[in-house]
Order: structure tokens, then sequence, then C-alpha cells
């Protein structure tokens, strides 16, 4: 495979060794690790002892309100958690049958509800993306007597339903709003055309944007066209971004830092790295225009994926020479670029300057270096890593179970693959196909085919579709034991499920 050209990063002008960024040269080949956090005992102040045998009355008084005041506020927080889990106890009776329902709860007692408890519920869905539970609680909320049509509330819902790839029903609930009497704004508007774009379907996104421009007071503006450039870049269809900044030109709408850094963040993920510095030039031409931290993240990220890192580097210097500060993001982003290039001295001297700063550890970063460790075959190093994470009171995620299970299966560690398992049995982490696909691979190296075809079985207890990934995997597997029939088993299978999908997506495009 050709190397990327190497680009230069707005002309590749270098600075001074003054300038450059505390990111030292090389050093020994061992990562630093960051100590657990130690306890420290709590300790009463002297003046809160001299205090406390001063006034002993006032601290037993103050005592006492204080305890007062604790089981008051536990008291109304038992009675908020019983009026929520009578309101669910509606919801769920719904469920079953009218009839029960009916009989339960009685004529009018659903419609009586206390405002909070409903409102707080339908939060906790909305913000858990939880559709379906949502639009139900919704429901029983349009039944209460007090309710009053509520055009955020519609917008807030509409655009849950657009992340959760629901645009029908999107549409529903905006033609709902509608015959409520809510006012329709552009907002409204800007959450159903995000909800067509997420899915992928351009002409109804496209068709709202053209009714959003005839409309009195709904007019689209600089949010609305970068929702949908951002659409069009997840889907990689750069002609119609084009068409979107032509026509924002046409409207007289400039681009803002976040339009701007969405194109850059594509542009660099795709490896279109002429089209990112053409875009990132025109953002330090515009005056009101200025790169922030997370240009430089998708800048310095694009570069480091790609293997460019002296181009990298060069860019770290200029944006922090032009004022913008790193932040822990840019310090996962160089440490994910040194540990896939192997280079573990500049990896380390960026772990040494973070400890040094004081830049804490998030989740990314132990992902990063877990993975670095687990690509250099130091299984000793990740596994301790994975140990101190959890004492942390971090959630390993799928990111890091996919690590662990990859450096296992280049390892050979079958015994490894199965202490995993068994920890995810014990947990509530969320699966998804990418892990599954990691499982087939590692156990496909060590050529246990009876795991890898059970993982199959897996997945369809979690939920999760095999893709074409995944029937790679396996057929990949199989090949590399000679056992050519049960391959070309799976790739029929493949062909069928490719050639289904494809019909669906027809489908879903003329409707």
């Amino acid at each position: 495979m050709a190397a990327p050209p190497q680009s230069q990063c707005f002309g590749g002008t270098s600075i001074s060794s003054a300038q450059r960024p505390p990111l030292p040269e090389s050093k020994p080949r061992n990562l630093p690790i960051p100590k657990p956090k130690p306890q420290l005992p709590a300790v009463s102040s002297t003046a809160q002892v001299a205090e406390a045998e001063t006034f002993p009355d006032n601290n037993r008084i103050g005592s006492r309100k204080e305890n007062e005041k604790e089981t008051r506020v536990r008291k109304e927080e038992v009675n908020r958690k019983i009026a929520s889990q009578k309101a669910i106890s509606v919801i769920l009776r719904r469920e079953a049958t009218k009839a029960v329902i009916e009989k339960k709860r009685g004529p009018t007692n659903s419609k009586k509800l206390l405002p909070r408890t409903v409102l707080e519920a339908l939060h906790e869905r909305v913000a858990a993306l939880n559709w379906e539970s949502a639009l139900k609680v919704f429901e029983l909320l349009r039944e209460q007597l007090w309710y009053r049509p509520n055009t955020g509330m519609y917008i807030k819902l509409i655009v849950m339903l657009g992340k959760c790839k629901q645009p029908k029903k999107a549409q529903s609930l905006f033609q709902d709003m509608v015959d409520e009497g809510c006012i329709v704004n552009h907002e409204s508007y800007t959450a159903l055309l995000s909800a067509y774009s997420r899915s992928g379907l351009f002409n109804q996104a496209f068709s709202i944007l053209n009714q959003m421009k005839k409309t009195p007071g709904c007019q689209p503006d600089i949010y609305t066209y970068s929702i949908l450039i951002k659409s069009c870049l997840h889907f990689f269809d750069f002609d119609k971004v084009q068409t979107l900044l032509s026509d924002m030109e046409t409207q007289g709408i400039k681009p803002n830092t976040i339009t701007y850094n969405t194109l850059i963040d594509a542009y660099g993920k795709t490896g279109r790295f002429e089209e990112m510095e053409s875009t990132l030039m025109q953002m330090l031409s515009e005056r009101n225009c200025e790169p922030d931290v997370w240009t430089m993240n998708s800048t310095l990220r694009a570069f480091g994926s790609s293997g460019q890192l002296e181009t990298m580097e060069r860019c770290y210097e200029k944006f922090q020479s032009s004022g913008i500060r790193p932040n822990i993001k840019t310090f996962n982003v160089l440490l994910d670029s040194y540990g896939k290039a192997g280079d573990y001295d500049k990896m380390s001297s960026v772990m040494e300057y973070m400890q040094k700063y004081y830049f804490s550890w998030t989740i990314v970063t132990y992902n990063v270096v877990i993975d670095a460790f687990g690509r250099a075959g130091d299984l000793k190093q990740m596994e301790y890593l994975f140990r101190l994470m959890r004492s942390e009171r971090f959630k390993p995620n799928c990111v890091t179970l996919c690590s662990l299970v990859r450096a296992y299966g280049r390892a050979g560690a079958v015994n490894k693959i199965g202490g995993i398992l068994r920890f995810i049995e014990n947990s509530d982490v969320m699966l998804d196909t990418v892990f599954f696909n990691c499982l087939i691979d590692a156990y496909g190296r060590m050529g246990s085919l009876a795991e890898m075809k059970e993982v199959l079985e897996m997945m369809e207890k979690r939920g999760c579709k095999p893709d074409k990934i995944t029937y790679s995997t396996m057929i990949k597997g199989y090949l590399s034991s000679g056992i050519t029939s049960r391959a070309k088993e799976l790739q029929d299978v493949m062909k069928k499920e490719e050639t289904a999908s494809l019909l669906e997506e027809i489908g879903a495009r003329k409707k």
C-alpha cells in the first residue's frame, strides 16, 4: 500500500526550538504508569476541634438541625421515588392489557400523575435514547389533565428519534405537533431534517430544507446547514457537501468554527489532506472564525492516524505557537498516534508530560495505552493497567475489551479470553458487533473453530447482527484451518445478506 503524501501543514514553516512543544527526546522504553491515588484519611482541623470544645451547645443544635434536614430530604426522595414507581407501574399496566389497566387503576387515576414525576421519567428515557419507552411515557403525559402542548418538548423527542434512526416516527411526531397547534419554527424543521439526514435519506432532508426557505420565519441558519453537512460527510457524499456550501454562500450564510471543524475532521478521517488543508487555510482567512483546540485535535488525528508523525508534530508546534493550548484529548491523540506507530519513546514522553502537569487520565487514555501494550505483546503491563483502570472506577467499555481480546488472540492465550467473557457475564457492558468480530478473529487465529462458531450464538443472544466483516473473518478462519466447505457455506450466506440489505436500502430511498 502506497504511503500517503506528506503534507506540510499550512506551509510547513518551522518555528524556533524555543517555541517547540514540551515533547522531550527519546526516553526509556518502559512507559510510565500512573500510580493509584492514595486515600487520605479525614482529619479535623485545629479550628474545628477548638470550635467544638468552645461551643458544644451550638454544635449540638446545629447537628440536630442538620439531622432533621437530612431526614426531611430523605423522606422527600423516598416519596419522589414512590411516585415515579407508580407512574412506571401505570405504563407497565398499559403495556399488559387495557382491560387489566382499567380494572386496577380506575378510569381517571392515570390522568392525575404529578408533573415532575412524568417529566423526569420522560427525560431519563430521552437521555438514554430509549425511544420506544420515551414515546409511551409521552403518550401518558398527553393524557394528563395539566398537559399543554409544548414545541420544545416535541423538538427534543424528534431529535432523539433522529439519533435512533427513526425518521418515520419523527415525521409522525412532527405532524402531531402541528395538529396540536404548536408553533413550527426553524428549530423544529431542523430537528426533522436532522432525523432524515442521520438515516441517509437525503431526498427528504433536502426537501425539508427547500420547504424551510419558502416558509416565513423558518429560514435555515448555519446550525441547519452544519447538521446536514455533517450527515453528508458521514455517508461520504462530498458532492452534496459542496452543493450545500455553495447554497450557504448564495443565502449569505458564512460557515462558523463548528462547520469548519466538521469539514476538517471528515476530510482528515478519509485521507483527503489537500481538502483538509484548504479548508483550514480558508478558516484562517476568516476574521470572525478562529481555529480552536477541536481544530488542532482533528488535524493532529488526521496526520497521526496516517503515520505522518513529523507533520503531526509540526502542526502541534504551529497550533501552540498561535496560542491554542492542548487538552486531554490532544494528548490522547498523540498517545494513540505514537502507540500505533510503535514509537514508545515519544509515547513515554507524552505520558511523563501529562503526569508533570497534572493531566488526569480518562477512559480514552487507558484504552489507548492498554492497546499500545497489547500491540507490543506486553500482556503483564496491559493487565496491570486494566486492573488499575477498574480500581480508579473507570468502567471498561467495548474498546477496552477489543484491545484485550486482540492481544490475547495474537499471543494465543485462549484461557485469558475465557476470563474476559466471564468478566462480561458479571458486568453490564454493552457489547457491539465490533467486539464480536474481534472475538471471532482471535479464535480464528488460534484455530479454536468450535469457540468461533459459538460467537454467532452469543451475538444472537445479545441482539447483535453479524455484518460483512463477521462473515469474512469467519471465512478466513475456516480457510486457514483447511475447512473449505464451511467457508463456502458462509460465502453464500454473506451474498444473500448483502443482496437483502441492498434491496432494503433501495426500498427505503424510494419511499
